[in-house]
Protein backbone atom coordinates (compact mmCIF):
# COMPACT_ATOMS: atom_id res chain seq x y z
CA UNK A 1 0.00 0.00 0.00
CA UNK A 2 1.43 3.83 -0.75
CA UNK A 3 2.39 5.32 2.44
CA UNK A 4 0.50 8.30 3.44
CA UNK A 5 1.17 11.29 5.52
CA UNK A 6 -2.41 12.01 7.61
CA UNK A 7 -2.59 15.62 9.10
CA UNK A 8 -2.67 15.78 12.76
CA UNK A 9 -4.83 17.62 14.83
CA UNK A 10 -2.80 20.88 15.12
CA UNK A 11 -1.91 24.02 13.00
CA UNK A 12 1.44 22.42 12.39
CA UNK A 13 0.31 19.47 10.49
CA UNK A 14 2.00 18.80 6.84
CA UNK A 15 -0.83 18.78 3.91
CA UNK A 16 -1.47 15.53 2.02
CA UNK A 17 0.84 15.85 -1.50
CA UNK A 18 -1.81 16.99 -4.22
CA UNK A 19 -1.42 13.51 -5.95
CA UNK A 20 -3.17 11.72 -3.02
CA UNK A 21 -5.32 14.44 -1.90
CA UNK A 22 -8.36 12.19 -3.36
CA UNK A 23 -7.98 10.09 -0.23
CA UNK A 24 -7.25 5.93 -0.37
CA UNK A 25 -9.88 3.86 -2.05
CA UNK A 26 -11.25 0.19 -1.45
CA UNK A 27 -9.76 -2.21 -3.66
CA UNK A 28 -11.78 -5.55 -3.62
CA UNK A 29 -11.35 -8.75 -5.88
CA UNK A 30 -14.29 -10.95 -6.58
CA UNK A 31 -14.44 -14.61 -5.96
CA UNK A 32 -16.52 -16.87 -8.30
CA UNK A 33 -18.87 -18.64 -6.51
CA UNK A 34 -22.14 -19.01 -9.08
CA UNK A 35 -20.35 -20.80 -11.97
CA UNK A 36 -18.65 -17.48 -13.89
CA UNK A 37 -14.77 -18.67 -13.73
CA UNK A 38 -12.75 -19.55 -17.55
CA UNK A 39 -9.78 -19.58 -18.82
CA UNK A 40 -11.87 -19.21 -22.29
CA UNK A 41 -15.24 -17.27 -22.02
CA UNK A 42 -18.20 -19.13 -22.81
CA UNK A 43 -16.35 -22.82 -22.18
CA UNK A 44 -16.84 -24.39 -19.37
CA UNK A 45 -13.97 -25.67 -17.68
CA UNK A 46 -14.72 -28.30 -14.68
CA UNK A 47 -11.47 -26.81 -12.78
CA UNK A 48 -13.06 -24.04 -12.23
CA UNK A 49 -16.21 -24.90 -11.63
CA UNK A 50 -17.73 -23.45 -8.70
CA UNK A 51 -16.96 -25.43 -5.34
CA UNK A 52 -15.77 -24.70 -1.91
CA UNK A 53 -11.90 -25.59 -2.73
CA UNK A 54 -12.06 -23.44 -5.74
CA UNK A 55 -13.78 -20.47 -4.30
CA UNK A 56 -11.74 -20.94 -1.40
CA UNK A 57 -8.60 -20.75 -2.91
CA UNK A 58 -9.56 -17.34 -5.15
CA UNK A 59 -10.46 -15.66 -1.39
CA UNK A 60 -6.89 -16.74 -0.43
CA UNK A 61 -5.11 -15.47 -3.00
CA UNK A 62 -6.91 -11.83 -2.65
CA UNK A 63 -6.07 -12.22 1.11
CA UNK A 64 -2.28 -13.29 0.05
CA UNK A 65 -2.31 -10.35 -3.03
CA UNK A 66 -2.98 -7.58 -0.44
CA UNK A 67 -6.71 -7.02 -1.61
CA UNK A 68 -8.99 -4.74 1.45
CA UNK A 69 -12.37 -6.69 0.28
CA UNK A 70 -14.10 -9.49 -1.92
CA UNK A 71 -17.33 -9.70 -3.19
CA UNK A 72 -18.46 -13.32 -2.60
CA UNK A 73 -21.62 -13.05 -5.52
CA UNK A 74 -24.88 -14.88 -4.65
CA UNK A 75 -27.63 -16.54 -7.25
CA UNK A 76 -30.36 -19.10 -6.99
CA UNK A 77 -29.96 -20.79 -10.09
CA UNK A 78 -26.35 -21.43 -9.92
CA UNK A 79 -23.33 -22.02 -7.84
CA UNK A 80 -22.78 -22.42 -3.82
CA UNK A 81 -24.89 -20.77 -1.33
CA UNK A 82 -23.18 -17.06 -0.49
CA UNK A 83 -24.32 -17.34 3.06
CA UNK A 84 -22.91 -20.76 4.28
CA UNK A 85 -19.54 -19.92 1.87
CA UNK A 86 -18.87 -16.66 4.08
CA UNK A 87 -19.53 -18.28 7.58
CA UNK A 88 -16.80 -20.80 6.27
CA UNK A 89 -14.34 -19.06 5.30
CA UNK A 90 -14.58 -16.12 7.71
CA UNK A 91 -12.21 -18.19 10.41
CA UNK A 92 -9.61 -18.32 7.99
CA UNK A 93 -9.01 -14.44 7.36
CA UNK A 94 -6.78 -12.60 8.74
CA UNK A 95 -7.21 -9.40 7.42
CA UNK A 96 -9.33 -9.60 3.91
CA UNK A 97 -12.93 -8.61 4.43
CA UNK A 98 -16.23 -9.96 3.08
CA UNK A 99 -18.81 -8.28 0.42
CA UNK A 100 -21.07 -10.56 0.82
CA UNK A 101 -23.93 -10.64 -1.38
CA UNK A 102 -27.71 -11.22 -0.33
CA UNK A 103 -30.68 -11.34 -1.97
CA UNK A 104 -33.69 -9.61 -0.20
CA UNK A 105 -36.36 -12.06 -2.34
CA UNK A 106 -34.80 -15.23 -0.70
CA UNK A 107 -34.46 -14.02 3.22
CA UNK A 108 -36.85 -12.61 6.37
CA UNK A 109 -35.05 -9.72 7.35
CA UNK A 110 -34.78 -10.18 10.89
CA UNK A 111 -33.12 -13.79 10.68
CA UNK A 112 -30.94 -12.09 7.89
CA UNK A 113 -29.89 -9.72 10.49
CA UNK A 114 -28.28 -12.36 12.66
CA UNK A 115 -26.43 -14.35 10.28
CA UNK A 116 -24.96 -10.95 9.44
CA UNK A 117 -24.12 -10.41 13.11
CA UNK A 118 -22.76 -13.72 13.49
CA UNK A 119 -20.18 -13.60 10.38
CA UNK A 120 -19.49 -10.32 11.09
CA UNK A 121 -18.18 -12.15 14.74
CA UNK A 122 -16.18 -15.09 13.00
CA UNK A 123 -14.99 -12.32 10.39
CA UNK A 124 -13.57 -9.95 13.01
CA UNK A 125 -15.71 -7.15 12.09
CA UNK A 126 -15.30 -7.24 8.33
CA UNK A 127 -18.14 -7.91 7.01
CA UNK A 128 -19.61 -6.05 4.53
CA UNK A 129 -23.17 -6.68 2.75
CA UNK A 130 -24.12 -6.26 -1.00
CA UNK A 131 -28.23 -5.96 -0.95
CA UNK A 132 -29.25 -7.35 -4.52
CA UNK A 133 -33.51 -6.57 -5.13
CA UNK A 134 -34.42 -10.27 -6.25
CA UNK A 135 -37.14 -11.97 -6.87
CA UNK A 136 -38.47 -15.26 -5.06
CA UNK A 137 -37.46 -17.99 -6.63
CA UNK A 138 -40.16 -18.83 -8.78
CA UNK A 139 -41.97 -15.68 -8.37
CA UNK A 140 -42.00 -12.33 -10.22
CA UNK A 141 -42.47 -9.16 -8.71
CA UNK A 142 -42.52 -6.16 -11.09
CA UNK A 143 -40.21 -3.48 -10.45
CA UNK A 144 -41.89 -0.99 -8.39
CA UNK A 145 -42.94 -3.09 -4.98
CA UNK A 146 -39.84 -5.07 -5.27
CA UNK A 147 -37.66 -1.82 -5.03
CA UNK A 148 -40.13 -0.97 -2.21
CA UNK A 149 -39.58 -4.17 -0.59
CA UNK A 150 -35.32 -3.39 -0.79
CA UNK A 151 -35.82 -0.45 0.96
CA UNK A 152 -38.05 -2.25 3.43
CA UNK A 153 -35.83 -4.51 4.25
CA UNK A 154 -32.47 -2.37 4.79
CA UNK A 155 -34.45 -0.28 6.93
CA UNK A 156 -35.02 -3.13 8.94
CA UNK A 157 -31.37 -4.49 8.80
CA UNK A 158 -29.84 -1.29 9.73
CA UNK A 159 -32.47 -0.77 12.83
CA UNK A 160 -31.59 -4.55 14.52
CA UNK A 161 -28.07 -4.27 13.13
CA UNK A 162 -27.62 -0.75 14.95
CA UNK A 163 -28.87 -2.64 18.48
CA UNK A 164 -32.21 -0.74 18.36
CA UNK A 165 -35.68 -1.81 18.91
CA UNK A 166 -37.76 -2.29 15.92
CA UNK A 167 -41.36 -1.29 15.10
CA UNK A 168 -42.10 -1.45 11.40
CA UNK A 169 -45.61 -2.00 10.03
CA UNK A 170 -44.63 -1.44 6.23
CA UNK A 171 -45.99 -3.11 3.19
CA UNK A 172 -44.05 -6.06 3.20
CA UNK A 173 -42.98 -7.09 6.76
CA UNK A 174 -45.05 -5.80 10.14
CA UNK A 175 -42.49 -6.23 12.60
CA UNK A 176 -42.00 -5.09 16.16
CA UNK A 177 -39.44 -6.59 17.57
CA UNK A 178 -36.04 -6.30 19.85
CA UNK A 179 -32.52 -6.59 18.10
CA UNK A 180 -31.15 -9.83 18.05
CA UNK A 181 -28.94 -11.23 20.79
CA UNK A 182 -26.01 -11.22 19.22
CA UNK A 183 -24.50 -8.40 17.74
CA UNK A 184 -21.95 -6.93 15.16
CA UNK A 185 -18.32 -6.29 16.55
CA UNK A 186 -18.64 -2.36 15.94
CA UNK A 187 -22.32 -2.68 17.32
CA UNK A 188 -23.34 -0.77 14.02
CA UNK A 189 -24.58 -2.04 10.64
CA UNK A 190 -21.93 -3.12 7.92
CA UNK A 191 -21.73 -0.88 5.30
CA UNK A 192 -24.44 -1.96 2.75
CA UNK A 193 -23.70 -1.55 -1.14
CA UNK A 194 -26.47 -1.56 -3.78
CA UNK A 195 -26.16 -1.20 -7.52
CA UNK A 196 -29.12 -0.46 -10.25
CA UNK A 197 -29.78 1.69 -13.06
CA UNK A 198 -33.55 1.81 -13.25
CA UNK A 199 -35.68 4.72 -11.64
CA UNK A 200 -37.53 2.57 -9.13
CA UNK A 201 -33.38 1.21 -8.42
CA UNK A 202 -31.69 4.56 -8.10
CA UNK A 203 -34.87 5.51 -5.83
CA UNK A 204 -34.01 2.68 -3.45
CA UNK A 205 -30.22 4.06 -3.63
CA UNK A 206 -31.23 7.03 -2.85
CA UNK A 207 -33.34 6.06 0.67
CA UNK A 208 -31.37 3.37 2.36
CA UNK A 209 -27.91 1.86 0.64
CA UNK A 210 -24.05 3.38 1.77
CA UNK A 211 -22.45 2.59 -1.60
CA UNK A 212 -24.04 2.86 -5.17
CA UNK A 213 -22.55 0.62 -6.99
CA UNK A 214 -22.00 0.88 -11.16
CA UNK A 215 -20.65 -1.67 -13.72
CA UNK A 216 -18.85 0.01 -16.77
CA UNK A 217 -19.57 2.43 -18.98
CA UNK A 218 -17.62 5.42 -20.43
CA UNK A 219 -16.31 8.16 -18.33
CA UNK A 220 -19.05 10.82 -19.22
CA UNK A 221 -21.64 8.11 -18.56
CA UNK A 222 -19.89 7.28 -15.03
CA UNK A 223 -19.73 10.65 -13.82
CA UNK A 224 -23.43 11.93 -15.05
CA UNK A 225 -24.54 8.94 -12.92
CA UNK A 226 -22.50 9.86 -10.13
CA UNK A 227 -24.17 13.53 -10.09
CA UNK A 228 -27.59 12.30 -10.46
CA UNK A 229 -27.45 9.48 -7.92
CA UNK A 230 -25.60 13.02 -5.21
CA UNK A 231 -28.84 15.32 -6.03
CA UNK A 232 -30.99 12.04 -5.55
CA UNK A 233 -29.45 11.15 -1.63
CA UNK A 234 -29.13 14.74 -0.89
CA UNK A 235 -33.05 15.19 -1.60
CA UNK A 236 -33.30 12.86 1.30
CA UNK A 237 -30.90 14.37 3.70
CA UNK A 238 -28.50 11.51 2.85
CA UNK A 239 -25.28 11.26 1.25
CA UNK A 240 -23.94 8.64 -0.73
CA UNK A 241 -20.63 6.75 -1.61
CA UNK A 242 -19.62 5.41 -5.23
CA UNK A 243 -18.05 1.92 -5.96
CA UNK A 244 -17.27 0.81 -9.55
CA UNK A 245 -17.77 -3.27 -10.52
CA UNK A 246 -15.43 -4.04 -13.81
CA UNK A 247 -13.12 -6.61 -14.82
CA UNK A 248 -9.57 -6.05 -15.65
CA UNK A 249 -6.64 -7.33 -18.15
CA UNK A 250 -2.70 -6.09 -17.07
CA UNK A 251 0.28 -6.51 -18.28
CA UNK A 252 3.56 -5.61 -18.98
CA UNK A 253 2.28 -4.01 -22.27
CA UNK A 254 -0.74 -2.51 -23.94
CA UNK A 255 -0.32 -4.99 -26.81
CA UNK A 256 0.07 -8.24 -24.53
CA UNK A 257 -3.37 -6.77 -22.76
CA UNK A 258 -5.01 -6.96 -25.42
CA UNK A 259 -3.87 -10.03 -26.97
CA UNK A 260 -4.92 -11.56 -23.64
CA UNK A 261 -8.55 -10.46 -24.19
CA UNK A 262 -8.73 -11.61 -27.70
CA UNK A 263 -7.90 -14.85 -26.58
CA UNK A 264 -10.46 -15.08 -23.67
CA UNK A 265 -12.94 -14.55 -26.97
CA UNK A 266 -11.43 -17.07 -29.28
CA UNK A 267 -13.76 -20.24 -28.39
CA UNK A 268 -16.52 -18.44 -28.21
CA UNK A 269 -20.02 -19.09 -30.15
CA UNK A 270 -22.43 -16.44 -30.73
CA UNK A 271 -25.25 -18.38 -30.08
CA UNK A 272 -23.65 -19.78 -26.99
CA UNK A 273 -23.13 -16.37 -25.65
CA UNK A 274 -26.61 -15.34 -26.29
CA UNK A 275 -27.89 -18.56 -24.56
CA UNK A 276 -25.34 -17.18 -21.23
CA UNK A 277 -26.81 -14.08 -21.16
CA UNK A 278 -30.32 -14.85 -21.80
CA UNK A 279 -29.77 -17.23 -18.72
CA UNK A 280 -28.83 -14.96 -16.14
CA UNK A 281 -31.84 -13.78 -13.49
CA UNK A 282 -31.29 -9.72 -14.31
CA UNK A 283 -30.92 -10.18 -18.34
CA UNK A 284 -33.70 -8.21 -18.58
CA UNK A 285 -32.76 -5.25 -16.00
CA UNK A 286 -31.74 -1.62 -17.04
CA UNK A 287 -28.40 -1.62 -15.88
CA UNK A 288 -28.20 -5.50 -18.25
CA UNK A 289 -29.46 -3.06 -20.85
CA UNK A 290 -26.89 -0.14 -20.34
CA UNK A 291 -23.73 -3.18 -20.46
CA UNK A 292 -25.49 -4.14 -24.08
CA UNK A 293 -25.63 -0.69 -25.42
CA UNK A 294 -22.09 -0.04 -24.81
CA UNK A 295 -20.76 -2.93 -26.07
CA UNK A 296 -23.24 -2.60 -29.32
CA UNK A 297 -21.79 1.23 -29.70
CA UNK A 298 -18.20 0.18 -28.72
CA UNK A 299 -15.76 0.54 -31.37
CA UNK A 300 -14.88 -2.87 -34.00
CA UNK A 301 -12.56 -4.12 -31.86
CA UNK A 302 -15.15 -4.07 -29.19
CA UNK A 303 -13.33 -0.73 -26.90
CA UNK A 304 -16.23 1.56 -26.08
CA UNK A 305 -13.47 4.40 -25.37
CA UNK A 306 -9.47 4.34 -24.31
CA UNK A 307 -8.63 0.97 -22.44
CA UNK A 308 -12.35 -0.12 -22.08
CA UNK A 309 -13.07 -3.14 -23.62
CA UNK A 310 -16.97 -4.60 -23.71
CA UNK A 311 -15.91 -8.52 -25.35
CA UNK A 312 -16.65 -9.86 -21.90
CA UNK A 313 -20.41 -8.91 -22.07
CA UNK A 314 -20.36 -11.82 -25.09
CA UNK A 315 -20.42 -14.56 -23.03
CA UNK A 316 -22.00 -12.94 -19.49
CA UNK A 317 -24.75 -11.00 -17.96
CA UNK A 318 -24.23 -7.78 -15.68
CA UNK A 319 -20.93 -6.33 -15.80
CA UNK A 320 -19.52 -6.62 -19.09
CA UNK A 321 -16.55 -4.47 -20.13
CA UNK A 322 -12.97 -4.83 -18.51
CA UNK A 323 -10.62 -2.26 -17.67
CA UNK A 324 -7.36 -3.37 -20.46
CA UNK A 325 -3.84 -1.71 -21.01
CA UNK A 326 -0.13 -1.75 -19.34
CA UNK A 327 0.22 -0.87 -15.46
CA UNK A 328 0.27 2.79 -15.96
CA UNK A 329 -3.08 2.72 -18.44
CA UNK A 330 -4.52 0.69 -15.61
CA UNK A 331 -3.32 2.71 -12.92
CA UNK A 332 -4.51 6.11 -14.91
CA UNK A 333 -8.23 4.69 -15.76
CA UNK A 334 -8.85 3.97 -11.96
CA UNK A 335 -7.54 6.98 -10.85
CA UNK A 336 -10.07 9.09 -13.11
CA UNK A 337 -12.95 7.28 -11.70
CA UNK A 338 -11.24 8.25 -8.30
CA UNK A 339 -11.00 11.55 -9.36
CA UNK A 340 -15.20 11.30 -10.29
CA UNK A 341 -15.50 10.18 -6.59
CA UNK A 342 -15.50 6.71 -6.73
CA UNK A 343 -14.22 5.23 -3.57
CA UNK A 344 -14.57 1.55 -3.76
CA UNK A 345 -13.52 -1.08 -6.42
CA UNK A 346 -14.72 -4.58 -7.23
CA UNK A 347 -12.44 -5.85 -9.79
CA UNK A 348 -12.10 -9.31 -11.17
CA UNK A 349 -10.30 -11.29 -14.46
CA UNK A 350 -10.49 -14.71 -15.99
CA UNK A 351 -9.35 -16.99 -14.69
CA UNK A 352 -9.78 -15.15 -11.16
CA UNK A 353 -7.15 -16.51 -8.99
CA UNK A 354 -4.27 -15.77 -11.96
CA UNK A 355 -5.70 -12.46 -12.70
CA UNK A 356 -6.03 -11.48 -9.04
CA UNK A 357 -2.28 -12.22 -8.53
CA UNK A 358 -1.32 -10.44 -11.63
CA UNK A 359 -3.49 -7.08 -10.46
CA UNK A 360 -1.82 -7.25 -6.62
CA UNK A 361 1.58 -7.52 -8.49
CA UNK A 362 1.48 -4.90 -10.73
CA UNK A 363 -1.34 -2.15 -9.86
CA UNK A 364 -2.67 -2.58 -6.49
CA UNK A 365 0.96 -1.95 -4.82
CA UNK A 366 0.80 2.02 -6.91
CA UNK A 367 -2.84 2.67 -5.36
CA UNK A 368 -3.71 4.13 -2.20
CA UNK A 369 -5.99 1.42 -0.95
CA UNK A 370 -7.75 0.70 2.39
CA UNK A 371 -11.06 -0.52 3.18
CA UNK A 372 -14.26 2.24 3.02
CA UNK A 373 -14.71 3.54 6.99
CA UNK A 374 -17.91 2.61 8.70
Amino acid sequence: MTSRFRPLPDDDASPLPDNDARGPCEVSWFSALCDDDYEFLGVPDPMLRSSWEHCRDIVLQAETGGYDNILLPSGYALGIDTTAFAAAIAPMLKRLALLMAVRIGETWPPQLARQIATIDRLLGGRLTVNIISSDMPGETLASAPRYARTVEAMHILKVLLNGEALDHQGEFWQLKLDPPAVRTVSGKAPLLYFGGLSPDAREAAAKGCDVFLMWPDKEEAVAAIIADMKARAARRDRSLRFGYRAHVIVRDTEAEARTYADRLLSKLDAQQGAAIRAKSLDSASAGVAAQAALRENAADDGYAEANLWTGVGRARSGCGAAIVGDPDQVLAKLNRYRDMGIEAFILSGYPHAAEADLFARHVLPKLDHAPLAR
